[in-house]
């Protein structure tokens, strides 16, 4: 690190987060590696560091000898001040090297409202912002991430994306790097079109041409050559036993988030909740057994010495090893006063012995995810729970001294009616008095029960991915209503900004026009939209208006169900005519079984070379 970045460090809130030299970091000799990969989370250090996905792409990336991959992170505002002062360009964390100097910039895309971060990080390390702007020394950029299942909004910043799990194909996509430059073959044109071509999950956007109406729609997407796929078919990892999970984790000087063991149980999901791009992008399911997974805990363990353990996944009660898994776990974390933590769990499969087990949830707090207020909207968005589940399983906690419940709901979901709105406070009203029906509840104390409330947003690869989100008129009325409908102290209401998930929808469903207005706010200084401190709404509708962007075109207007959606270049595996035929169920306030009960045909399971089994038996 040279003396202009250690004098910064001085000056700056949280050095730690840019010193670098954190225990478990990998050093490699420059001289020995043949390419050079920037790992980038687009976010503070605290919130990258906590990230599974990075954690795992960056091992699978170093234990390739000839390829060695660095971290970084969006700096803080008062860092990016110092930058632009003195003139330093973002660097990486292992070398303290320049980031314009690398082979490869990679950028995860973890959520829409980063987009605006990512391209200050571009301008941060020196990088022209746009994929055509860069010459032959450029770094390549390439993103990814469950945002890049729609990469179209910043399409223009973006050599390439991968699409899916990455931890093979970014190792070929950088090896291809290096055998071109090896052999004399590499340009820069000519490596993204042969990736393309060849290296399953690489998307290009400059390979294709994007034609619209007169009306703004799509008319088609088109590649411009014959060896360029057509639509780019996800990457996933067929087999998670044998998938690449790190022994070590680059252990962080400064409290990350999340500063404890991640253990990942299984990728994809059995429900199909039609609001959830998660559940629709991740498919199939593939679960790791219980055996690998008890011995990597262990080993992260006695590489790291953290003394909590998260067991991740998008439905962790789903996980069918769940019962022997938690059971290894406890033969060796209780005597080393190691806690098991979960996140939030199904109302249908909470228990009193997983609440016995788990530590997490020996705390006086519990979360489920009820989603709507009445059964008929809860079919709908095929939640497939029902009120007497989640009155089961607040007792349960009652029962076992529990005094606080929180619950997550939406607002502004399709069909949605008053009465759904208002029977949110109801059921909310529901577990307090179940709590004072439960003769084993905690003597002498009340309860509370939270509600968290947020808004409905249409994402690609959802049934819902058609529809319209309810204009902001509508949703602060909806946020007033449920307001007026709850009356007891006991019930604590908090709902998200409507302003900020109505932006989030036109950056999730929107096409490449939007880059311009990408841009204009670059330029303008947006950054950390996440961050409510720095979100300005009025702000993103001047740029918008200055570019000609209608926000509404892309949040509020109900798409055809024959139109050309930016999105469709991209396969998840799971087919369209699949999602539209859970938008028409769920029209018909119909449920469509797990993927455990009934194999419902949603295409998924092709992928991964030989056809992989749906969880239902015998598939």
């Amino acid at each position: 690190m040279n003396e202009k970045i250690s004098s910064i460090l001085k000056s700056v809130e949280k050095p730690g987060r840019y010193s670098g030299g954190e225990y478990g970091a990998i050093i490699k000799e420059k001289d020995a590696v043949k390419a050079r990969f920037a790992f980038c989370f687009p976010d503070t250090y605290e919130i990258g560091m906590s990230n599974l996905g990075m954690r795992i792409l960056y091992g699978a990336l170093n234990r390739e000898p000839d390829i060695w991959c660095e971290r970084m992170f969006a700096p803080w505002v008062d860092m990016q001040q110092k930058m632009r002062e003195y003139d330093v360009p973002l660097w990486a964390h292992e070398s303290g090297d320049p980031v314009k100097d690398f082979d490869i910039l990679g950028i995860t895309l973890q959520y829409e409202m980063c987009y605006t971060t990512v391209l200050q990080v571009l301008k941060l390390s020196h990088i022209p912002l746009t994929a055509a702007a860069r010459g032959e020394d450029d770094p390549i950029v390439i993103g990814g991430g469950p945002c890049a299942y729609n990469p179209e909004p910043v399409a223009d910043f973006f050599d390439c994306f991968s699409i899916g799990e990455g931890e093979d194909n970014l190792v070929e996509f950088t090896k291809l790097y290096i055998s071109m430059k090896e052999d004399g073959s590499y340009t820069r044109a000519a490596f993204l079109r042969r990736a393309a071509a060849t290296v399953k999950g690489i998307y290009v956007p400059s390979l294709y041409d994007v034609s619209y109406h007169d009306d703004g729609t799509i008319a088609a997407i088109t590649p411009k050559y014959e060896d360029v796929p057509k639509q780019v078919e996800k990457c996933i990892i067929a087999d998670m036993d044998k998938a690449f999970f790190p022994d070590k984790v680059v252990m962080p000087y400064i409290e990350a988030v999340h500063d404890r063991i991640m253990l990942e149980v299984y990728r994809g999901c059995i429900r199909g909740c039609r609001f959830c791009q998660a559940g629709m992008i991740y498919r199939p399911v593939r679960e790791k057994s219980h055996e690998v997974l008890n011995a990597q805990a262990r080993c992260l363990y006695d590489n790291t010495g953290y003394e909590e353990i998260s067991l991740t996944s998008l439905s962790i009660s789903d996980y069918t090893e769940l019962e022997p898994l938690t059971r290894s776990l406890l033969e060796w974390t209780d005597k080393n006063m190691v806690s098991l933590s979960l996140p939030s769990l199904r109302v249908d499969s909470f228990s009193r012995e997983l609440m016995d087990r788990i530590a997490s949830v020996r705390t006086s707090s519990l979360t489920f995810a009820p989603e709507a207020g009445t059964q008929r909207l809860r079919d709908v968005i095929n939640k497939n729970v029902r009120e007497e589940d989640l009155m089961r399983a607040v007792n349960v906690a009652f029962a076992g001294g529990k005094t606080n419940v929180k619950l997550y709901f939406m607002n502004g979901l399709p069909t949605e009616t008053s009465e759904d709105i208002e029977g949110i406070a109801t059921l909310a009203q529901s577990v307090v008095h179940e709590y004072y029906r439960n003769k084993e509840r905690p003597k002498g104390r009340s309860p509370q029960v939270t509600i968290s409330v947020s808004c409905f947003i249409p994402k690609p690869f959802t049934p819902f991915q058609w529809e319209a989100q309810d204009t902001m008129e509508m949703l602060r009325e909806k946020q007033e209503y449920l307001y007026d409908k709850i009356t007891d102290r006991k019930v604590r209401y908090t709902h998200h900004d409507a302003r900020v998930s109505h932006i989030e929808a036109v950056l999730a469903r929107g096409n490449r026009k939007l880059c311009r207005a990408l841009a204009l706010a670059a330029e303008r200084g947006f950054c950390f939209d996440a961050w409510d401190e720095f979100f300005d709404y009025d702000k993103w509708l001047s740029v918008f208006a200055d570019t000609g962007i209608d926000p509404a075109f892309f949040a509020n207007r109900q798409m055809g169900l024959d139109e050309v959606l930016p999105w469709d270049v991209i396969d998840i595996g799971v087919s369209k005519e699949f999602l539209k035929r859970e938008r028409a169920r769920a029209y018909e306030a119909a449920t469509t079984p797990s993927c455990r009960e009934a194999c419902a045909g949603c295409g998924a399971n092709r992928l991964g070379g030989e056809r992989t089994p749906c969880p239902k038996r015998g598939n």
